[in-house]
């Protein structure tokens, strides 16, 4: 039995009250829907207190049963819980504060009560971002990792190569990859498609070589619509895709789908990324890096196929974002020769 509530109808002022440990008198709730991927329900709550913030953002587990077992399946939501409880109060890495977190690992029910970043501006994974706003999601995916070097004590936190991923990602791809070739013929040349289409088979090997080395706790999901701006900070949000994983893993996927061409080539972002990694003293060869950075890279060519063969081409932002994502990926793979890796 859960013993919190499940979605905005069932919170109380008595038990807000209870959990954020200052009183609130009322409050009312704004509905945002579903999101954190369509795997989440978000409100914001407007809080009538004396001591505490005017706003939060609730979350909850989705309402829509098919979304619910995906995320069940994946341990989102207990995802999640771990970050804020277990790794967000030792690094430095911005995230919106947690007030109040709970999981029940018997039902997979959560909720989270988390600062409202109303004064950031959220990123747009279409619109890209400057030189500069990369360079400090850079410099701050390269903190968490710093800080989470070798993370064997945070045993709950599961490893990004787990069965249901490897069999997620073959099974995803072998569904998304003939509706590519369908409706997006002008992102692909036959060498390309040659090669894509082997990827299947690669995706084990891939992960293998992948997880030869140290690990650190990633984010999972470091992409534009994830983070947030103020000034000269970044504050990333969604931590339903935490795992342990290769350093190279969320640096990868941030810089080859969601940087544009002109930022993408403004940098060695390898060598930056690696520059911040280590400058507190962590021993880490700048070629294995570099090694498994390309790895990561055609790893995550298979996101970029099941996010373009399953968004809906009927809406213009789904398909601006696929035509983004699949675009993007094709020619940093195309400049790092990866496609090589899997011919």
């Amino acid at each position: 039995m859960t013993n919190f509530p499940v979605n905005p109808d069932e919170i109380t002022a008595d038990w807000l009250t209870r959990v954020l440990g200052f009183a609130v008198d009322r409050f009312t709730i704004e509905p945002f829907g579903e999101g954190g991927g369509l795997l989440g329900l978000i409100a914001r709550l407007h809080l009538d207190s004396a001591n505490g913030p005017e706003t939060l953002i609730a979350k909850f587990p989705t309402q829509t049963p098919e979304n619910r077992v995906v995320a069940e399946i994946y341990d989102m939501y207990g995802r999640e819980y771990r970050f804020y409880t277990q790794v967000a109060p030792h690094v430095p890495m911005r995230s919106p504060a947690c007030h109040h977190a709970e999981f029940n690992p018997e039902t997979r029910d959560f909720v989270l009560l988390l600062e409202d970043l109303q004064r950031y501006r959220l990123g747009d994974q279409v619109a890209g971002c400057s030189t500069e706003e990369a360079h400090q999601i850079v410099e701050s995916i390269a903190s968490l990792h710093r800080n989470t070097w070798q993370p064997d004590h945070l045993t709950e936190i599961l490893r990004h190569d787990m069965p249901f991923q490897r069999e997620g990602m073959i099974n995803g791809f072998e569904v998304g990859w003939p509706v590519v070739l369908k409706q997006f013929p002008q992102l692909l040349d036959d060498e390309l498609i040659r090669a894509a289409g082997l990827m299947p088979k690669h995706v084990n090997r891939l992960l293998d070589e992948i997880f030869k080395g140290a690990l650190v706790i990633a984010h999972g999901d470091v992409r534009l619509d994830n983070i947030f701006f103020a000034d000269d900070e970044v504050a990333f949000v969604d931590f339903q895709a935490v795992c342990k994983a290769p350093p190279e893993h969320d640096l990868a996927y941030f810089v080859t789908q969601s940087l544009s061409d002109e930022v993408r080539l403004a940098e060695d972002w390898l060598a930056v990324y690696h520059g911040h990694l280590t400058n507190e003293g962590i021993d880490y060869d700048i070629e294995q890096s570099r090694q498994r950075y390309r790895l990561c890279a055609m790893y995550f060519f298979c996101y970029a196929v099941i996010i373009a063969g399953t968004l809906d081409p009927a809406n213009e932002r789904g398909r601006r974002l696929a035509e983004t994502i699949l675009g993007n990926s094709v020619r940093s793979l195309t400049e790092l020769n990866a496609f090589q890796l899997i011919t």
